[in-house]
Order: structure tokens, then C-alpha cells, then sequence
């Protein structure tokens, strides 16, 4: 008896410490009127709800204590604790094991402290909380991914793998992106070479020489060269034969030189858009044919090439961008090739770049460096007969050349919304089909009109003067 009334004393003081706390409302209460039927009781996790009857009882029951705890506090009032997430049932009888109700007992997260931090760390954000069976349900609309992902956290905190979200993104959750490629090449090139032919007859009969050097050192070059023709394997961009006879002898001399310089541009300036966390991929180039051996029996496999770009954009917060952008410029290199099986298989020049950035609405970064340096230097001589002064010139031979290549790639990323059809422009609305007129009494292939509806229409109306527009060169 004493017992039992100490454990009823512990509660009561429990329940006033608890109501007592700073920042936790006093319990609340629920009246059990005989003969009705009780309304659900809510009853927060680790909160107390006190349950009162107007009839004096005997004896309560709980179904299931691991979800709430109950104690007597006096005959007429009850002590409800709610310790796991869950639904149970209270039972109250009263005198002779009468039945005086039971009571439907509802444990759930305790979504006022979950609020009231939701409130202070995401001020502002239009998040409505409730509870579901045993776990919290978030819907509304927030400003950004980052903070949808924040208030996710926060709920896993109160009701650990039983969050569910209905919650959506406001704003601009699409992102275009403008990259430009600029590949420049310049290759300088020079060399300078001489050969020497001899032939003729002396001694009365045919000397039969027919000797030289470099481009002159076979005897079909030697023998034309002598009768005043350039070799036909001369490739060089100046040449200069000299000739003359000796009595029977016949000399010729042919000086080869050669200089070039070049300077190659390659661009190209796409814009992709894609939603936030969705992948955007494009490709300028084509696709090679690669013979592959498949158990036997040759297939093939297309090896893209040219400019790619893949990127998936997160739109973080507000105007705040993460960037995950893989980029690559490749072409074919016959030079490095091999032959297999008696098919010719070209090789690739391949230059990418992998990065994850993050940056705003309208910024841009660039990535450069890429760049590539071949040098060559080759100088051949005919042994000995090189190193002789003077006379040594008409047996060596000098090349050098000489490539660069830089590769740069420019990134901006904006936010976008869509638009109006009728508000873009093409280049072909000011073209249309010649009528027969055209074609046949004037020559146009071609008619131009002006637009008078969307976009282009805006511009036709107008007042340019002066010269406007794209110029190509």
C-alpha cells in the first residue's frame, strides 16, 4: 500500500517537473464522462497528458506499455506518458470490474519543439509539419534545394527514418548553360637541303655515273636532274636546279628550301539547358567506324569525336550554382593509326577536363591550359662528306619544325524560365520559296519578307539605320 502510493507520488512530481521545464506547455487534460465515447488521445513523445473521470475507478490497463506508460495519480485522475511513437489503447473500470471506456491513446513526434527549431533555423520558409501513424510528414514550398535538404535533416533528428516529403522547390530551377570552345593551332615549319648529281662519259668511252645525293640519290632523279628536271618527289615550296658540263662530265645541283606557317581556329559556342540535378549532353563532331571481333564474327563499334560536353547543374540556393561539367575536344589522328586484320584503324587526338564548381547567376569561369607543344629538329648528312668546309653544304641537310596547340573553354551559367513560342525568332522566317515570277524572270533563288507577327516581327518594326546584323568572314 505504501508502495503504491510512493510510485503515484513519484509521477505527480514527475508531471509537475515536466510542466515545470522551460519551453514544454503544461500536460493537458481529457475528461472521461461515463456512458460516452472518448475522443483519441494525443499524447506527444515524452510528454504527459492527464486523463480525469467523472467516476471513481478500480483498475487501468494498458495494451502495449512500450508505447505509453500510465499511472494512477488519484481514483479519478490518470497519468499518461507517451514514450514510443505508436497507437494503443487505455482501459478504465470502475466498481466490480465494471467498464467505464477506453480510451484510444495516439504517441506522436513531438512536432511543437520540431516547429518552433524549423522556425528559427529556416525563418521565413512556408513548411507545413504533421504527423502520420508514427512519423512526420513535411509539405509546402521552399526557396531552394539546400534548404528543403536542411529541413529534411532536422526531421530525421525528431523522427528518425519515418520522414516523409511532400515539400516542392520554388524558384527558377533551370539552368542554361553557354560554353565556349576556342582551339587555336599554329604549326611553323622550315628546312633546307641540297644533292648533287655526276654523270657523263670521259676516256673516250661512257663513264657511266650516275650518282647524288638527298632528293638526287636515286638514278631516275639523278638522270633527270642532269637533263634539266626537278625531281618528282620534290615537295618543297622553293627549289633551284643548277647545271653544267666539264668536258665529259656533267654536273648538277639542285637547292631545296622550304617555309611554312599556319594558324588553324576551331569553335564552337553551344547553349544547353537542363533542370536542376538532370544531365545536359551535347557532341560537335561525328562518330568513327572501329571494326570490333566479336566472338568470330566482326561488328562495329562508332567512337564519337569532336567537341563534347556533358553537365548536371544543382541549383543550390537562390542564384547559388553547383556545376559538375566534363568537356572534351577530340579528333582523328591518322599518324598514330594501326592495321589489323587488313583494316586501316585510325587513332584519336583526345584532350578533356573534368571539374565541379559552384557559381552564381551570370558568372563565368574558364578553363585554359590545355596546352600542347611539338618540337622537331632533324639535320641528316652524307658521312664524312659533310664535315668538309665549304663543299660540305652540298651534302647536309637541316628541318625544324614546329606546332602549338591551346585549347580554351569559357562557361556561364544562368538561370532560366520558358517562354512564349511566338516570342523567339528563327533565321528563316525572312525566307520563303521563290514564286515563278522570281525564279524565272529574275533569277531569285530565294524571296525575302518581312515578318509581321512574334519575335522577328518586333525587329522588322524597327528603325535601323546603317549596317546591322552577322557578318561572317
Amino acid at each position: 500500500m505504501f508502495r503504491g502510493r510512493l510510485i503515484r507520488v513519484a509521477f505527480f512530481g514527475l508531471a509537475v517537473v515536466t510542466g515545470a521545464l522551460p519551453g514544454r506547455a503544461p500536460a493537458e487534460t481529457l475528461r472521461v464522462i461515463t456512458g460516452t465515447a472518448s475522443a483519441p488521445l494525443q499524447v506527444p513523445m515524452n510528454r504527459a497528458v492527464v486523463v480525469e473521470s467523472d467516476a471513481p475507478f478500480v483498475e487501468l490497463s494498458i495494451a502495449n506499455p512500450g508505447i505509453a506508460d500510465i499511472s494512477s495519480l488519484s481514483d479519478r485522475t490518470i497519468y499518461v506518458l507517451g514514450k514510443e511513437p505508436g497507437r494503443t489503447t487505455l482501459t478504465i473500470l470502475g466498481a466490480d470490474g465494471q467498464l467505464i471506456t477506453n480510451v484510444e491513446v495516439h504517441v506522436t513526434p513531438d512536432i511543437a519543439e520540431f516547429k518552433e527549431r524549423l522556425e528559427q533555423i529556416l525563418p521565413g520558409e512556408n513548411i507545413e509539419v504533421r504527423t502520420a501513424n508514427d512519423g512526420i510528414v513535411l509539405s509546402g514550398t521552399v526557396s531552394s534545394i539546400a534548404r528543403l535538404d536542411r529541413a529534411m535533416e532536422l526531421a530525421q533528428r525528431y523522427a528518425p527514418e519515418r520522414v516523409s516529403n511532400l515539400m516542392t522547390v520554388g524558384g527558377t530551377q533551370q539552368v542554361m548553360l553557354r560554353v565556349r570552345f576556342a582551339e587555336m593551332q599554329r604549326t611553323v615549319s622550315q628546312s633546307l637541303s641540297s644533292s648533287l648529281a655526276l654523270g657523263g662519259s670521259t676516256l673516250g668511252g661512257d663513264l657511266g655515273v650516275r650518282a647524288g645525293t638527298n632528293t638526287l640519290n636515286t638514278a631516275g632523279a639523278a638522270t633527270g636532274a642532269l637533263g634539266g628536271t626537278l625531281p618528282g618527289a620534290n615537295e618543297n615550296n622553293g627549289a633551284m636546279l643548277f647545271g653544267f658540263n666539264a668536258g665529259g662530265l656533267q654536273v648538277g645541283l639542285l637547292l631545296e628550301a622550304l617555309e611554312s606557317r599556319g594558324v588553324v581556329r576551331t569553335l564552337a559556342e553551344p547553349n544547353l539547358t537542363a533542370l536542376s540535378g538532370q544531365e545536359a549532353r551535347f557532341l560537335a563532331g561525328g562518330e568513327y567506324p572501329v571494326p570490333v571481333n566479336d566472338g568470330g564474327s566482326i561488328s562495329v563499334e562508332y567512337k564519337p569525336f569532336g567537341v563534347e560536353l556533358n553537365f548536371i547543374p544543382r541549383v543550390i540556393d537562390g542564384d547559388l550554382i553547383n556545376l559538375e561539367l566534363n568537356a572534351a575536344v577530340s579528333s582523328i589522328d591518322p599518324s598514330n593509326g594501326i592495321t589489323v586484320n587488313g583494316f586501316n584503324i585510325d587513332a584519336f587526338r583526345r584532350r578533356e577536363t573534368s571539374t565541379t564548381v559552384e557559381m552564381r547567376d551570370g558568372e563565368s569561369f574558364a578553363i585554359a591550359g590545355l596546352l600542347s607543344d611539338d618540337f622537331r629538329d632533324l639535320s641528316g648528312q652524307v658521312p664524312w662528306l659533310g664535315d668538309v668546309p665549304v663543299l660540305g653544304a652540298l651534302f647536309r641537310s637541316a628541318e625544324f619544325s614546329r606546332a602549338q596547340t591551346e585549347l580554351v573553354i569559357i562557361v556561364t551559367a544562368h538561370l532560366v524560365t520558358p517562354t512564349r513560342g511566338e516570342a523567339l525568332a528563327l533565321p528563316t522566317d525572312r525566307v520563303r520559296p521563290p514564286s515563278e515570277s522570281d525564279l524565272f524572270l529574275f533569277g531569285r533563288v530565294e524571296a525575302s519578307r518581312a515578318p509581321t507577327t512574334g519575335g522577328a516581327g518586333e525587329v522588322a518594326r524597327q528603325d535601323f539605320s546603317g549596317s546591322y546584323g552577322y557578318v561572317l568572314d
